[in-house]
């Protein structure tokens, strides 16, 4: 019997607006809202300015960078930084700026 083939996406809940989309794993968050029609303000797109900060309600991402531009801090309060967060599951996300 073979494994269950990995995800492809996950669902990407904005709780401001009640929105959700569809979150390709291959895809950062801010492309996902973006393609969306969604106006996320962004910047750097590399995880250093911060101008796309918002709160991951509920959920888990990953980093393809060491160590994006949050405090231990924001992190353990929730933070995030879509343009350079992947889903890991389904994520609720409130902000920006939150």
């Amino acid at each position: 019997m073979s494994a269950p083939a990995a995800p492809t996406a996950f669902r990407l809940h904005l709780s401001d607006t009640g929105e959700s989309f569809s979150a390709p794993v291959d895809a950062t968050l801010l492309q996902t809202l973006l393609r969306a029609g969604v106006a996320w303000p962004a910047s750097c797109r590399n995880g250093s300015c911060r101008v796309c900060i918002g709160r991951l309600v509920r959920g888990r991402v990953r980093y393809a960078i060491e160590w994006p531009g949050l405090l231990p801090e924001e992190k353990a309060a929730g933070c995030v930084l879509p343009c350079a967060a992947y889903p890991l599951e389904d994520l609720e996300l409130s902000g920006p700026g939150a």
